[in-house]
């Protein structure tokens, strides 16, 4: 049988500011990708997702990212790598404090928003991401996009690369993500999702913004939690996978 694992961003918050439905999101995804403080999240949010994960048995992963709480880190920035290395470390460090308090583990690392897009090609910064995972912990699986410097440079190094892909993201013909700026770069039709979701499980392919048909195999899926009607969209998704016969199931 056809599996995959659906994952989606939680701990998405800050002190009075919450973003993301957690509780109800970790009742669908089978992989958590907690913000760790640095784009979003803070101590208690991260202890509460931790705890509500462990509950449900979904992976907890650390979602690390550029220190850009003001532009949510989706802002591009110059790192320098010795620095980058140790914030990637010092953010998977805290988190597992928290899942281990749970009663689990951190069980892979994703990074976010500018930094995903940045590893993708940079191979300075991609190293600089991987170093800090090794630092903080030479078995963890990482999580990015098919083809990217990180995935191909953490499977040098030995570990685990996921590869994943994007439900509600457009895709330029290369198989990168179409800009966030850019008219189209989300997926908004719901039905389109679904589709796209079943397709890429199924056949491993999806539809360019161009409308070029790429190839795209993922063992991981990913929706985004910030989105308005993420919740239902999710168990959507979730319940079209398996209508078409796809487990969905967690990859670590």
């Amino acid at each position: 049988m056809i599996s995959i694992d659906l994952n989606a961003d939680l701990g998405e918050g800050f002190g009075r500011w919450t973003l993301t439905d957690d509780e109800r999101l970790l009742s669908v995804v089978t992989s958590a990708n907690v913000a760790c403080g640095f784009h979003a999240g803070d101590a208690p949010t991260m202890r509460r997702v931790c705890e509500l994960a462990a509950a449900r048995g979904v992976r907890i992963g650390a979602q690390v990212s550029y220190r850009d709480l003001a532009g949510f880190g989706r802002r591009a920035m110059d790192v320098p790598p010795a620095e980058l290395t140790a914030e990637v470390a010092y953010q998977i460090g805290a988190l597992e404090v928290f899942a281990r308090a749970a009663g689990t583990r951190v069980a892979y690392v994703k990074p976010h928003g500018a930094l995903y897009n940045r590893v993708v090609r940079d191979e300075e910064q991609a190293r600089a991401v991987l170093d800090g995972v090794l630092l903080a912990d030479p078995t963890l699986p990482v999580l990015g996009l098919p083809g990217s410097r990180l995935l191909e440079l953490a499977a040098k190094a030995g570990l685990p690369a996921v590869e994943e892909a994007f439900a509600d993201r457009a895709y330029t013909d290369e198989g990168t993500l179409v800009a966030r700026g850019q008219e189209g770069a989300l997926v908004t039709d719901p039905e389109a999702v679904l589709q796209r979701s079943v397709d890429l499980a199924r056949s491993g392919e999806v539809v360019a913004l161009s409308g070029l048909r790429i190839e795209m195999r993922a063992r991981s899926l990913c929706l985004h939690g910030d989105t308005p009607g993420a919740v239902d969209l999710a168990r959507r998704v979730r319940d079209a996978l398996e209508a078409a016969g796809v487990r969905v199931e967690a990859f670590a």
